[in-house]
């Protein structure tokens, strides 16, 4: 059972950072067209950037390998 185990736990982590991924995409591209298209403030463009720095991170994350 332990190995059925950690491929579930596998399996729930990569969803996890499935959806994570999304929401880091399009929280931060929201705060950038927020700011762009709404005429906020410059602040929400560089949080808007970082969360797209993290997006760009944590798919990397992920335990799945595609080899």
């Amino acid at each position: 059972m332990g190995s059925m185990d950690a491929k579930i736990q596998k399996i729930l982590l990569t969803i996890f950072f499935f959806f994570l991924a999304g929401l880091f995409e399009i929280g931060g591209g929201y705060l950038i067209w927020l700011w762009l298209r709404e005429d906020m403030g410059f602040i929400l463009g560089v949080i808007g950037g970082f969360i797209l720095f993290l997006y760009g991170i944590v798919p990397n994350s992920s335990a799945i390998t595609f080899s």
